[in-house]
């Protein structure tokens, strides 16, 4: 099935994925080792299914596995959203966004790399890699609430990159605040790594009216800043930098 157009040539998933993992592990000035995907069954008991390409990193994530070398990976993983909180059951079939079964292309660091560097990367996947035109994409950032911050440091990330596409006055159309509904991520069960996400969208054009099929998200950007302990509280993961 063709998806995606580059530069007057259409982009078959399988050159997608080609295309996602070269990017990763050659093109974007930080190596990223290739991870095949995981069983559809994680080896966690507080899941049913993997449901994100996420889980099988867990353990890196939260400090219980020493982090690999180099501390960035690259994966494909299979993902199922058909039960517990992730679920998507009740959308398949109504909508074209929901699928009970799909691949979801994920690259992630471990201590080593975090907003600064991640969304100049995608915008560079997006826009020169796969070719989507700069004027059709929108972004949208976690607007905050009454516990947690606004992510002002990615608003401003995407309003630098943003300047060289519109005019100023037009930046903050381009730039939605979401609440933590949309935009802030995880965990996957219960507990585990969770924190604000950006995500990216397409705009298929005005001549759709709903709002959420005019305007497809894309890629979603997940900053794991926390984990949620048993207790509901949300603790600091290692130092993004430093990886202590």
């Amino acid at each position: 099935m063709k998806i995606l157009e580059m530069k007057m040539k259409k982009l078959s998933t399988n050159e997608i994925r080609k295309a996602w993992v070269n990017f990763f592990e050659k093109d974007c000035g930080l190596e990223h080792k290739f991870y095949k995907s995981a069983s559809l069954v994680p080896d966690n008991p507080k899941l049913l299914l993997n449901s994100a390409g996420m889980v099988p990193f867990i353990p890196y994530f939260i400090g219980a596995t020493k982090r690999p070398e180099p501390p960035r990976a690259v994966s494909i993983q299979k993902c199922a959203r058909v039960g517990g909180k992730d679920s998507d059951l009740s959308n398949i079939g109504y909508t074209q966004r929901h699928h009970s079964f799909f691949e979801m292309l994920g690259n992630f660091s471990f201590g080593n790399y975090f907003k600064q560097e991640v969304i100049p990367m995608a915008w560079k996947f997006v826009t020169e890699v796969l070719g989507l035109p700069s004027k059709k994409l929108y972004v949208s950032v976690f607007e905050g609430d009454d516990t947690r911050p606004f992510d002002e440091e990615s608003y401003n990330l995407w309003a630098d990159i943003f300047k060289n596409v519109y005019p100023e006055k037009e930046i903050a159309e381009h730039i939605w605040k979401l609440t933590a509904k949309d935009n802030f991520w995880g965990p996957p069960g219960p507990t585990g790594p969770c924190g604000p996400c950006s995500e990216i969208y397409y705009d298929l054009g005005e001549h759709i009216l709903d709002k959420d099929d005019r305007y497809i998200e894309i890629w979603n950007l997940v900053f794991m800043q926390f984990e949620k302990l048993d207790d509901g509280s949300l603790k600091p993961l290692i130092d993004i930098v430093t990886g202590k």
